[in-house]
């Protein structure tokens, strides 16, 4: 066998590599990616989206939060692979195609919550997310036993905290972040 050959050049499927699908931000994206490759390095990387950070890159801090099928998950632990034909929203993608900011937005930016901005698209995509499994009828830890299954969880401060903490902000803006997120509430 030739080294060419040996190496898997273009004549030997590639076993690293597959094809995949995925609508970010409404639009249609088939790229090659790494079995190895999250799926934040692919929006930052290969979509030029860097909205989504990389913090710890351990699923930890929040940062890196979007939405996938309108739930919220944290990017950096997510297998790329495994989301072909996924929908995948990012702080890039909430507005839409207009220039009007999705309410959440524009609610931190008049409450001032963000410091230094590094955490506030994942707290942002999270908000969204809870919101909408708030409006659900999915309880979190602090929801109230006795609050019946099905209808709307009433989103109080303990609720928006709890239901937001797995998105860390080191500068502390957390006063400011759920003060933001009540303005919302429908």
């Amino acid at each position: 066998m030739d080294p060419e050959s040996a190496r898997g050049t273009s004549t030997a499927p590639d076993r690293h590599h597959s094809e995949v699908t995925l609508r970010v931000n409404g639009k249609l994206h088939t790229l090659t990616v790494d079995h190895r490759s999250v799926l934040l390095d692919v929006l930052r990387e290969d979509l030029d989206l860097t909205g989504a950070k990389k913090g710890c890159d351990h699923g930890q801090c929040g940062a890196c939060t979007v939405l996938v099928q309108g739930r919220r998950a944290n990017s950096c632990l997510l297998p790329a692979v495994a989301l072909d034909g996924s929908d995948i929203t990012t702080i890039e993608g909430l507005a839409g195609d207009g220039e009007e900011l999705h309410p959440l937005q524009r609610a931190f930016l008049d409450r001032d919550a963000f410091q230094c901005g590094y955490c506030t698209p994942g707290q942002i995509c999270s908000a969204v997310g809870a919101l909408a499994e708030a409006a659900a009828g999915h309880p979190s830890h602090v929801t109230d036993p006795a609050t019946p299954s099905g209808p709307p969880v009433p989103l109080g401060r303990d609720e928006i905290r709890e239901r937001l903490s797995g998105n860390l902000c080191r500068c502390g803006a957390y006063p400011h972040i759920v003060e933001a997120v009540e303005d919302v509430i429908p």
